[in-house]
């Protein structure tokens, strides 16, 4: 089971929308015999600037009708028009996400949910009354603490984009951050690795700044969502990495020290950072040099070298999870 098992409920729609304040995708996939997932159908396009300004405290939408229209007319173009069941990729700005540890023990189920609500109010700054979450358990840590994933999303955000699929008749099998449908692609490759032992990096940048999320044995470590200038990027995940490498990993990192058990693995998505700038920068901080995940190494067929995985990842993990 992997750390979104109950969430996932199957069958889930095997098409999905993604959205950005920049964009939107969508893609329809199928499954080979082998386990190869392909690429049937798929389409993106720019949005008019400030049709969509994802903010999680903020309206987002500044058109329900216009946005709504856009999306139609590329299910439309890319043969999906008939399709009234698609899961959606919200904007990373749009959503946040947290890692929830227990500090102390609780003796029952109610304090258990307490301490959760508390937390989960503090973590992302909102009464639980006014956001929808998602929260699944994860392992616990190294001292044996309940950890929890949780993303949240405010109700009055996410009833402006249920708007847009409810006037489309659409029906959605599953609403996530944009980074939980990327984060997945890392979650199947990890079993095909050269060294699975090793840890999976992937950063979602977007126009508000990037989301990076650290993989330990196939389940979220350490989740960040950081709000920046372009221009600041880099530097932030430098920072970010820097916390990983002095405050997470264990063994010893000076130069005779083997790599493993640091970053093997990692996936960029989006236009923020280039794919041979993040990887000095782990091998700077971290003395490593991890593989860039490819299409290839997930069993992911597309239809043509035209086709950018990175611009389609978000959605097509969340409509790869018909099969999970």
């Amino acid at each position: 089971m992997n750390s979104f098992s109950r969430l996932l409920k199957p069958r889930l729609p095997s098409a999905a929308l993604g959205l950005t304040g920049e964009g939107v995708a969508v893609v329809s996939l199928d499954r080979r015999r082998d386990a190869t997932l392909l690429v049937r159908r798929a389409g993106y396009v720019p949005l008019a600037e400030g049709l969509v300004r994802p903010n999680f405290d903020e309206p987002n939408v500044a058109d329900a009708g216009e946005l709504a229209a856009a999306v139609q007319a590329l299910a439309a173009s890319a043969g999906l028009h008939k399709r009234n069941r698609w899961s959606v990729a919200l904007p990373e700005a749009a959503t946040r996400t947290a890692i929830l540890t227990l500090e102390g023990g609780t003796s029952t189920r109610a304090e258990t949910e307490e301490m959760l609500r508390w937390k989960t109010e503090r973590g992302f700054g909102t009464p639980v009354e006014e956001l929808r979450v998602a929260r699944e358990r994860l392992r616990p840590d190294a001292q044996g603490r309940p950890r929890y994933l949780a993303t949240a999303v405010r109700l009055s955000v996410l009833s402006e984009y249920e708007a847009v699929l409810s006037a489309l008749g659409w029906h959605t099998g599953l609403i996530l951050p944009r980074h939980m449908g990327e984060v997945w692609w890392l979650m199947r490759e990890r079993a095909a690795a050269a060294s699975p032992a090793s840890d999976s990096l992937l950063v979602s940048t977007h126009h508000e700044g990037f989301t990076a999320v650290l993989l330990r044995n196939a389940q979220p470590l350490l989740v960040r969502s950081i709000v920046c200038e372009a221009e600041d990027r880099v530097d932030e995940l430098y920072r970010f990495l820097l916390f990983y490498r002095d405050r997470v990993l264990t063994p010893s990192l000076d130069d005779d020290a083997p790599a493993a058990d640091t970053v093997g693995r990692m996936m960029i998505a989006g236009d923020g950072i280039e794919h041979a700038e993040a990887s000095a920068i782990i091998e700077e901080t971290l003395n490593a040099r991890p593989r860039l995940v490819t299409a290839a190494d997930v069993r992911l067929a597309l239809p043509s070298d035209e086709l950018d995985f990175d611009a389609i990842a978000a959605p097509a993990g969340l409509a790869a999870l018909a099969w999970a």
